[in-house]
């Protein structure tokens, strides 16, 4: 490396936040940006370390991470972004919501705080467009195979975009009227601006990607259809089935999942009328069921709204403020995450079941809940759980989201028509080929491994197009 000593001499810097005063005003992007000086910096603090955990255990997309952080350090940011792109689609999007897998194996962070990897990441891509080096590249050669992209989440989107580059004619379905799939809908603009997702889309239009939004496949265009008109068939739509809350209640008025409350909000951003009840969080006693990264969206687009109190609960157990000596390097951590949107304001419990909803004229007004106490493993993860006897007690609230995480694909529609295989946790059932039990039919990301993290999407859509593109030359 440049700097052999940099991990030395130079310590982490993150960009950080917009103030929340500020940022709670409006849906633009609450992180800031480090300066070209510091990005130099923070390259430096790679070490150069004999074995790169790093891309090897971390990152899904396996990212060649220490190549371009010395590239970036002296200098080179077009052949830091040449070797980013050759593993990575989409860096705009995991440089703005990975939670950073690389990080947490870094080899600095053995015993000091981890490279600023992701922030790097960012910065190569935008400066990669910034200085025109991103350009439509459509393929010299086209191979005549039509291929059929069911679903535009980032699975969808790389899997296309690799089938593409091969030669291919890729068509990309999209129920939606606007494409990207959870980058579109499901992630609030002020983690992801649509027009980073826009911008993407444009370039692969321009390299001959065609788009079909608007088409619910499955009802508009049936199986029988795709199959007669198109040589392979990629199912890439995602895990979209939420779990659900069965309690007295439920049915009362402001109960909602809440990818409905999210999917409201980004259409409202994007300008796109929706038809049904307006879900607002405006003066109201917010109440986020469920303490992963969705609920925090919900947190962040409540306070955005204008809500008079948000509190989130969680029935899972408070994790340690550090890593738990459970999930020792190179492992992911099992420790507490504070978001952005938790730091503009919410309460947060942990250890606490929901027992009822009640209401007043058919509308929610209180969740009766107790809290609970688990019985954990070596890792720390929770294993077995039993309420406290006499813990009963009341949160007021008038809206009330599930976010609770999801149990799989929508059933039914093309997963039905094409007869698919279902493995017992109802993905559809794939081989190592990623081929789904129908020649020809194949299937990657969250729709045949459940809800995961939109990088493992991008890795999984990379691998089942290079078998794709092996089917398709085996069936010339």
């Amino acid at each position: 490396m440049g700097n052999p000593k940099g991990f030395l001499e130079v310590g982490r810097k993150n960009p950080g936040y917009r103030p929340a005063e500020e940022r709670v005003k409006d849906y633009n992007e609450v992180e800031t940006h480090l300066s070209e000086a510091d990005l130099k910096k923070q390259a430096s603090r790679c070490m150069d370390c004999g074995i790169p955990f790093c891309h090897g255990c971390g990152c899904p997309v396996s990212n060649v991470i220490p190549e371009w952080n010395d590239l970036v350090y002296k200098g080179f940011w077009k052949e830091a972004l040449d070797i980013l792109r050759s593993t990575n689609n989409f860096p705009e999007f995991t440089g703005r919501i990975c939670p950073a897998l690389c990080e947490a194996s870094c080899t600095v962070g053995l015993n000091g705080d981890a490279v600023t990897i992701r922030q790097i990441e960012l910065e190569i891509i935008e400066k990669g467009y910034k200085e025109g080096y991103i350009k439509p590249e459509p393929p010299a050669v086209r191979t005549g195979k039509r291929i059929a992209v069911i679903g535009s989440g980032p699975a969808g989107l790389a899997a296309a975009d690799q089938l593409n580059k091969s030669g291919h004619s890729v068509t990309v379905f999209e129920r939606d009227l606007n494409v990207g799939g959870l980058l579109r809908y499901g992630i609030p603009d002020f983690k992801l601006d649509k027009k980073v997702v826009q911008r993407r889309v444009d370039l692969m239009v321009a390299e001959g990607v065609t788009f079909e939004t608007g088409v619910d496949v499955g009802t508009d265009l049936s199986a029988k259809y795709l199959t007669n008109r198109f040589d392979a068939i990629c199912i890439t739509t995602g895990a979209k089935a939420p779990r659900d809350l069965k309690t007295a209640g439920r049915e009362l008025e402001g109960v909602h999942f809440a990818m409905e409350f999210l999917w409201q909000q980004n259409c409202r951003v994007c300008g796109q009328v929706f038809e049904g009840e307006n879900i607002t969080a405006k003066g109201k006693k917010v109440l986020v069921i469920g303490g992963g990264d969705t609920g925090s969206d919900c947190v962040g687009t409540s306070n955005r709204h204008g809500a008079k109190a948000v509190t989130q609960i969680e029935i899972m157990p408070e994790p340690p403020e550090t890593r738990h000596p459970g999930t020792p390097w190179p492992l992911w951590p099992y420790q507490k995450r504070t978001s952005s949107s938790h730091k503009e304001g919410c309460t947060r419990m942990w250890n606490i079941a929901t027992k009822s909803i009640e209401g007043e004229n058919g509308k929610v007004k209180r969740v009766n809940a107790i809290k609970v106490e688990w019985e954990l493993g070596p890792t720390g993860a929770p294993l077995k759980m039993k309420e406290i006897p006499g813990s009963e007690f009341v949160i007021e609230a008038d809206l009330v989201l599930l976010a609770m995480g999801f149990t799989g694909p929508e059933q039914g529609g093309i997963i039905s028509q094409l007869g698919l295989e279902l493995d017992q946790r109802s993905n559809v059932k794939v081989n190592a080929d990623w081929m789904t039990s129908k020649p020809g039919v194949f299937a990657a990301g969250d729709v045949a491994s459940g809800a995961s993290l939109v990088v493992r999407a991008i890795a999984a859509g990379r691998k089942m197009a290079e078998n794709v593109d092996k089917y398709l030359g085996n069936n010339k």
